[in-house]
């Protein structure tokens, strides 16, 4: 991709002291082979593992690799804004750690963000292209989301919760700089602010999900999750239509 210096990847990391080695290596992998510079910013959400002091060990082996953590975890949405205002790249992005979603893949998406002139590139369980293996119950959760948001906000993405977007720099800045959502709808928010700035030259791309690890939703916690998600998702569309918290100043 033409006019790219440095491309950076935020990665949030919450109790992944046993794969964050090897998540790192195989995506320092990946983004080796581009022939621009790249930095992976792993923002550790809490103290609540080894995950930082197995980093500080990878580290000065991993020259690209640069570590952000603090004590209390604060949520998703509060690592990856904190990874954005300290991210150098021309073109800033996050994955999810456990690497469920194949890093290979940001090569397309990059090539669709410089064919395209995107703003935006998602990665979406609903392109054709796409390679997925994901539970059941969580793709009835994610329909259901999907089809509420649509509604509310009127999105023309299909699939807005794929744990795998980049953004121009700029956008990035912009965008992450107003976000308030610290966990649920964290990438409602995103997309609708995004709009909100004008930046809504947003494509979807390809990706390869093979989710390996045990499923968040149970029926313990299937309610509260729901609760949480339509609360914040409500929050993100009271500040968007009613207080116009987000307009450009």
């Amino acid at each position: 991709m033409e006019n790219i210096k440095l491309l950076s990847l935020v990665v949030p990391a919450y109790k992944q002291e046993k794969t964050i080695v090897k998540d790192i290596q195989a995506l320092d992998k990946a983004l080796s082979a581009f022939s621009f510079k790249h930095e992976i910013i792993v923002v550790v959400d809490g103290f609540v593992d080894k995950t930082y002091e197995v980093l500080q060990n990878l580290k000065p082996k991993t020259k690209s690799l640069r570590i952000i953590g603090y004590k209390d975890n604060r949520g998703k949405g509060f690592a990856i804004k904190l990874g954005v205002k300290e991210a150098k790249g021309d073109v800033i992005g996050f994955i999810d750690a456990g690497m469920d979603l194949d890093p290979r893949e940001i090569s397309i998406m990059l090539d669709i963000m410089d064919w395209n002139k995107a703003d935006i590139v998602l990665g979406s369980k609903l392109h054709p292209e796409s390679k997925v293996n994901y539970p059941l119950a969580r793709k009835i959760l994610s329909w259901g989301y999907r089809t509420l948001t649509h509604l509310l906000f009127g999105f023309k993405v299909k699939d807005t919760q794929v744990g795998l977007k980049l953004f121009k720099g700029k956008v990035a800045k912009e965008t992450f700089s107003r976000i308030i959502v610290k966990k649920f709808a964290f990438d409602i928010e995103v997309l609708a602010v995004a709009y909100k700035l004008g930046y809504t030259k947003i494509y979807e791309a390809p990706i390869k999900l093979d989710f390996t690890g045990a499923s968040t939703i149970t029926s313990t916690n299937l309610w509260k999750t729901i609760f949480s998600m339509l609360w914040d998702t409500a929050a993100v569309f009271y500040r968007l239509k009613i207080l116009h918290y987000y307009d450009k100043k």
